[in-house]
């Protein structure tokens, strides 16, 4: 990989090279991808899709909107300091191709933007509630009319490969989706291979796929512009490790916070924990002052925020030959300092947060109204692809958005359609609508 392809303002459809040295610096393309993505409607319906509790009517917990626009905020100061010294290193890509350290946050923060925009509702069990479907559920019976690639984007159904889906397809119209950056498709795509084979490798890259059968041409265009494809595999772009990194950032500390604010963890064990992990940074006068619970949050969470961001920028540099030759096996986290803190964060977590009885029980709401929504459009779209549709199923289809792709070409693109139209729900307007249609 080279930074000069590994940054290419390509869009779909171009036949002429965007230059660097070209842009407007006021309207700069990468920027124009953030853009996109803010006022796409995928993006807004986040604004009521689990983080980590469903349904919550209290003030303190984080939407998918929310995560994602603070892991953007990360992402950029990630992108900055790490191209920052990059250009450092190689002054080509400013002296002779105009690059700077900007373009390398716009591109960060857009795909940390969007990094989450595929996610079903209800959170990860929500892309289980998909897949069970398929692999157990009524949505077996279509297996021997797919390929195995095809079947197992199904029973496998990743928010990574449908947020791809969302940015890239075309649309009567709107020819590429919303015709983002090829750089910052490059970084979005945090695991770039398809469904099968399963786990190849222990890298992380291979840990999910990154994309559906039907995006595989897009996909390998894209690839091939940003010189990703190397003696067959397909590698990861390098900024793809800073998305991570922003994302591994927020959902440790800001998840840890919502914990804390909704009384899950008790503050002064909650503090101790963010202690632990800013302790050298701390100013102790200054956090004495400070009277109530949300100022001391507010002022560990921004020291551990930046503490971590500083590691993975020093991280990054060091391992940017591996970066580039797509060795670096782990996440830039993984290889932290402060990796010890943050497991212990994780896992206190988890026994309060992740494992709570209302969490628990909220998911199990929202695993049933998906496998009803699945059950009745998958069945009225079936039926209509085949011509055989009753009038109950063409009210059913008549129920989705205008303009939402429902019944497709093959039995796999209509299968797709529906479990991708079913992700785009958020949490309420799935709920609401199992209710409507299956009790």
């Amino acid at each position: 990989m080279n930074w000069e392809a590994l940054l290419s303002l390509k869009r779909y459809g171009d036949t002429n090279k965007r230059l660097r040295t070209e842009q407007d610096d006021l309207r700069l393309g990468f920027e124009v991808d953030y853009d996109r993505i803010v006022f796409s409607n995928a993006f807004r319906s986040l604004q009521d899709k689990t983080q980590v509790i469903p349904f919550s009517k209290t003030d303190f917990v984080h939407t998918r909107l929310t995560h994602s626009l603070e892991v953007s905020v990360v992402g950029r100061s990630l992108g900055r300091m790490a191209g920052s010294a990059i250009l450092d290193k190689h002054p080509h890509l400013h002296a002779s191709l105009g690059y700077r350290a900007n373009d390398f946050g716009a591109i960060t923060a857009a795909a940390a933007l969007a990094h989450d925009i595929g996610n079903p509702p209800f959170g990860h069990s929500g892309e289980k509630a998909i897949g069970h479907f398929f692999t157990s559920g009524k949505g077996s019976e279509y297996q021997s009319l797919l390929s195995a690639e095809e079947y197992q984007d199904l029973c496998d159904f990743e928010g990574n490969a449908n947020g791809l889906k969302i940015l890239t397809e075309s649309r009567p119209g709107t020819q590429g989706g919303l015709r983002l950056s090829y750089a910052t498709l490059g970084a979005f795509v945090k695991y770039p291979k398809a469904s099968l084979p399963h786990k190849p490798t222990t890298h992380v890259a291979d840990k999910k796929f990154g994309y559906f059968q039907n995006q595989k041409a897009l996909f390998n265009d894209v690839a091939r512009e940003l010189s990703l494809v190397e003696g067959g595999k397909t590698l990861r772009h390098p900024l793809t490790y800073l998305v991570e990194a922003a994302d591994d950032i927020c959902y440790t500390i800001i998840d840890f916070e919502d914990g804390i604010n909704l009384g899950w963890i008790s503050e002064d064990y909650a503090l101790e924990y963010l202690i632990n992990l800013v302790r050298d940074q701390i100013d102790s006068k200054k956090y004495a002052k400070l009277a109530f619970k949300p100022q001391r949050l507010s002022y560990l969470r921004a020291l551990a925020i930046n503490s971590l961001i500083q590691d993975a920028v020093q991280l990054f540099i060091q391992n940017e030959a591996a970066l580039l030759s797509g060795a670096l096996e782990v996440s830039l986290l993984d290889k932290s300092k402060y990796k010890a803190q943050m497991e212990d964060i994780i896992k206190l977590s988890i026994k309060n947060i992740y494992q709570s009885k209302e969490v628990v029980q909220k998911e199990v709401v929202g695993h049933r109204a998906i496998s009803v929504l699945l059950e009745n459009y998958v069945q009225a779209a079936i039926r209509t692809f085949e011509g055989s549709a009753t009038t109950h199923d063409k009210l059913i289809l008549s129920l989705a958005p205008e303009g939402t792709p429902m019944v497709g070409a093959t039995h796999y693109e209509t299968l797709l359609n529906i479990s991708c139209f079913v992700a785009s729900l958020s949490d309420g307007k799935a709920l609401r609508m199992a209710q409507d249609i299956g009790g």
